[in-house]
């Protein structure tokens, strides 16, 4: 492959070089530089890369050039390009990011997401689209309502697709592509590669291309980590007095499952500490709520799942606590990256029962050092 190193050697048309040099953006990031190529030949792509490593402008820019190229106009409600987001603060991120590279082309954009009126969004796509982002429940109120016809996509994302699973909607995503022709370019982007997701993507899918941003494991080297072994009926009396220690002044709990994180937020505030939980069963207005909360420094404890704390993007996190070991040693490298932020340094507490073991295991291996124990600070006996 010929140099990469500029926007102007991906190919991409002159308006969007013009738009991203505008907006100050000269070289492409990994994931740009890797998926661009192959999606301006029509190729399906299946792209593991995680927020914040530009992925939207990996599928937007390429997305962009195809409909200037083809001048077709989109006919009365229909779309040209879908992109299926799974929660409203990301459908208008993705929307924000696409008036950027397109300020300058006359193409017809809308974003519609729940929790607002239906009406304003069904003129939106009267006249027909060249883009609609849309979350997956609101995109269905509309094709329940006859205002949006997907028989003319050319284009699908599916953005942050595991988030979408742990959300509850692939059932509504696969109703919504069961509308789609059957011939169009297929994207689908995850932070992680569960199996759920490898199923998804053999689905919708067309011979895909995989692009990988392998995330960067040097980033655990300024925080502290330590593992605290234990017996599992033991890890709750465990967290609440690692908890009550004040040097701990923002913290994020993470557990594997959602049922799991209102367990744990239940029984803290029961024990007097004040924690919430987020995950991808509580309302919208419920997660931005806790979420707000924390950012404030009202909230001191969050708990969260995985893929529910890819929102925490708060720069002074004092500590993490991994209540449950991950499944995937990768999640554990995210999972401590909510602290040690903007040159800060951060501690990370592993709570590690005995068939939780081969999950460290792997993790170690992972970030290619062993965890050291509970630090001298901390009576194991007292807390457990």
């Amino acid at each position: 492959m010929t140099d990469i190193s500029t926007f102007a050697a991906l190919g991409l048309a002159e308006p969007l070089l013009r738009a991203l040099e505008a907006a100050g953006l000269d070289q492409p990031t990994p994931i740009q530089a890797k998926a661009i190529p192959h999606l301006l030949t029509g190729r399906d792509v299946l792209g593991i890369a995680q927020t914040g490593t530009g992925k939207t402008a990996a599928f937007g820019l390429p997305i962009l050039d195809k409909l200037i190229t083809d001048r077709r106009r989109p006919q009365p409600k229909s779309v040209r390009a879908l992109i299926l987001a799974p929660t409203r603060e990301l459908a208008i991120q993705i929307g924000q990011s696409l008036d950027v590279f397109a300020r300058k082309l006359d193409l017809r954009r809308s974003v519609v997401f729940g929790g607002v009126g239906l009406e304003p969004q069904i003129r939106a796509c009267a006249g027909g689209l060249d883009i609609l982002v849309a979350t997956p429940g609101r995109l269905e109120d509309l094709m329940a309502r006859g205002a949006v016809r997907l028989d003319a996509v050319q284009h699908l994302v599916l953005d942050e697709a595991d988030r979408m699973l742990d959300m509850g909607f692939v059932k509504a995503v696969m109703r919504i592509v069961d509308k789609l022709p059957r011939q169009r370019q297929s994207l689908l982007f995850s932070a992680t590669m569960p199996e759920s997701i490898r199923t998804l993507g053999a689905r919708i899918l067309n011979e895909p291309i995989r692009v990988e941003v392998t995330p960067e494991v040097i980033t655990v080297d300024a925080i502290a980590q330590h593992v605290f072994r234990c017996e599992a009926r033991d890890k709750r009396a465990l967290l609440v007095r690692l908890l009550n220690d004040p040097e701990i002044r923002r913290g994020v709990v993470f557990t594997r499952t959602k049922r799991g994180a209102d367990r744990v937020a239940e029984h803290l505030r029961e024990a007097g500490i004040d924690a919430d939980a987020i995950h991808g069963n509580k309302s919208q207005g419920a997660r931005q709520r806790a979420l707000s909360r924390f950012r404030s420094g009202a909230l001191r404890i969050l708990v969260a799942t995985d893929i529910a704390a890819r929102g925490i993007d708060v720069a002074d996190v004092t500590h993490v606590v991994n209540y449950e070991m991950p499944n995937e040693p990768e999640s554990y490298v995210h999972r401590i990256g909510r602290t040690a932020r903007a040159g800060r340094s951060g501690v990370a507490f592993s709570l590690c029962d005995p068939s939780e073991h081969g999950h460290l295991k792997a993790i170690e291996r992972l970030i290619r050092r062993p965890i050291a124990g509970p630090p001298a600070s901390v009576n194991m006996r007292r807390a457990a």
